[in-house]
């Protein structure tokens, strides 16, 4: 009887990729990534809420670990999405600072860092600095200018 397309898969279970894998979760053990990202990622969010405070396009700063997402609004009370804003500082970071970020959220308005494990505080710092100042670049640009940009590919 033919059933169809069966599953296969050349690489299921093979010693190999077995053996990598936990190679990785001894790294990841024994040189505490994970407390690391944590640690690191704890930083991070700290110094947007409190960055938050001065600037009112942060509406939330949420994630756990090295999975940070800003939520950017254009208005603290309506939490009217930033949409725009969100993708022209996501292309200002990536071109001026060659800071990797996305966009996300269901109004795509959040700009999200998911950094590697060895993320430090120093880099986490120089992220913070470079986000200030692509906040910086939109009082460059007319509230039009910004509407009419093409939505930055994540």
């Amino acid at each position: 009887e033919d059933m169809g397309v069966e599953y296969f898969n050349t690489f299921g279970g093979n010693p190999v990729c077995a053996a990598a894998g936990l190679a990785v979760l001894d790294i990841l053990e024994t040189e505490n990534l994970q407390e690391h990202a944590l640690e690191v990622g704890n930083y991070l969010k700290n110094k947007f809420t409190k960055l938050q405070k001065r600037l009112d396009l942060i509406g939330d700063v949420r994630g756990s670990g090295l999975f940070i997402g800003i939520e950017l609004v254009r208005n603290q009370e309506t939490l009217e999405p930033a949409r725009e804003e969100t993708s022209f500082i996501c292309t200002v970071l990536k071109e001026k600072y060659h800071v990797l970020t996305s966009i996300d959220g269901l109004h795509d308005n959040v700009l999200v860092v998911k950094p590697p494990m060895v993320f430090s505080k120093d880099d986490a710092d120089q992220f913070v600095t470079s986000f200030e100042a692509a906040v910086g670049h939109l009082q460059t640009v007319s509230v039009d200018d910004i509407a009419n940009m093409a939505k930055t590919p994540t």
